[in-house]
């Protein structure tokens, strides 16, 4: 093409408002960073992978395609598989939370149905809830559909229900949205007694509550909590997200969405308008994988992996990180917090930590208000013990290679 041609070409019409004002999830970019083999990753928030149960997926899926192959490869109903649903709805109940298949919709994974979920419920200018810090991705969503996100003021149990309230009754929120298990960033769990509060703030005041819970199914200590859309007072106002990601395997891209029915028609609709519905040969493959294998048994495997990673991550601790920091010991899941002394800016000490090929992720971006640049969040699901102690000697020298803190006070204690 000419230059004459192309300055008489119109300009191209300009992005919507919200794809400009909505940024790159800082994860990604970091996971990209650190893809070299060599790096030790304390970053991503993946399951680990030799831990997959591959042989027993091309099972199922082998199976599948043998027996019924012109309906697997077929177009399918937007809700999901019947025998996948009553699989999920079984488990569901035998963990305390009587569900039919019909109460269910499955999706592309737990993500989907949060996207889902913000589409059927939330306006430009609606305001969402969110505990402090929460999951990036969250917050990515919300902000496509021009909500206003706030955070409920939180410390190591979660969020706090007075806090809550204050917020609900002077903000007027349309949705509170919580990881009440093992959450993403910070590993801490909700315990019984504010899930209860938060349930009783929801049914004052006519709040939805979504309840995302990837990881409760990854428990090593203690015992398991109840969901909040098993109470009572929020029976009528939960929703809650699960995901097959983190107990049988990312790639699949199957999760699960449990809504009340006007709620749940509604996002039925969102997603027909989205993808029509989710893979109708993986949804056959992990119903068959579930009829035919013991996913318990195969998440005990799992869970017991994962104990002896996140207590070598522990054990190392003390030695890695600079006088005056501290971390949690989180009872499940794939992640731990750490906040290193005042006047560490962990964003800043990163590339250092990755010249070391090791690496972490800031808590700076995970927060929806003003971030702590002294936070960051590790996970301990992709290595082994002995990588783990190797990826902490490293990070360390890199610790050790700043002479001086980069001096910047934290905005949020």
């Amino acid at each position: 093409m000419t230059r004459m041609h192309r300055a008489n070409r119109a300009d191209v019409p300009a992005l919507a408002a919200r794809a400009a004002s909505v940024g790159a999830s800082p994860v990604r970019e970091i996971l990209a960073l650190t893809a070299r083999p060599e790096v030790i990753s304390f970053a991503g928030g993946l399951p680990a992978p030799e831990l997959f149960d591959a042989e027993g997926i091309r099972a199922a899926y082998d199976q599948v395609l043998a027996e019924a192959p012109q309906r697997v490869l077929q177009y399918s109903t937007t809700e999901g598989d019947p025998a996948l649903r009553g699989a999920v709805a079984a488990r569901l109940g035998a963990r305390g939370l009587p569900t039919d298949a019909d109460d269910l919709l499955v999706t592309a994974g737990s993500q989907q149905g949060l996207a889902l979920l913000a589409t059927a419920l939330l306006e430009p200018g609606d305001t969402v809830l969110v505990e402090d810090p929460t999951y990036l991705a969250a917050l990515q969503c919300f902000g496509f559909t021009g909500a206003r996100v706030l955070p409920v003021p939180s410390d190591e149990d979660g969020i706090d229900p007075a806090a809550l309230e204050e917020l609900v009754v002077r903000e007027r929120p349309k949705l509170l949205y919580l990881i009440p298990n093992f959450q993403n960033p910070t590993g801490r769990t909700l315990p019984l007694a504010r899930r209860q509060a938060v349930a009783e703030v929801a049914a004052r005041h006519g709040l939805w509550i979504v309840e995302d819970d990837p990881y409760g199914e990854l428990r090593f200590d203690g015992e398991p909590v109840p969901w909040i859309a098993s109470l009572e007072a929020a029976a009528d106002r939960t929703v809650l997200l699960g995901s097959f990601s983190k107990i049988m395997a990312p790639g699949m891209r199957l999760g699960w969405l449990r809504a009340p029915e006007a709620l749940r028609r509604a996002c039925v609709i969102a997603k027909q308008a989205a993808d029509l519905h989710s893979s109708t040969v993986d949804q056959a493959a992990a119903a068959r994988y579930l009829a035919d294998r013991d996913l318990d048994a195969h998440l005990h495997r799992v869970r017991g992996a994962y104990r002896l990673r996140r207590d070598a991550l522990l054990a190392g601790l003390p030695a890695a990180l600079p006088a005056g920091s501290a971390w949690n010991r989180p009872d499940g899941g794939m992640f731990l917090w750490v906040r290193l002394p005042d006047g560490f800016d962990a964003t800043a000490l990163l590339p250092v930590a990755v010249a070391h090929d090791v690496a972490y992720v800031p808590g700076a971006p995970f927060y929806a208000g003003p971030g702590d640049p002294a936070t960051l969040r590790m996970s301990f699901t992709t290595h082994t013990p002995t990588e783990i102690t190797e990826g902490l000697r490293r990070l360390a020298n890199s610790l050790t290679e700043t002479s001086a803190p980069t001096v910047r006070r934290p905005v949020r204690t």
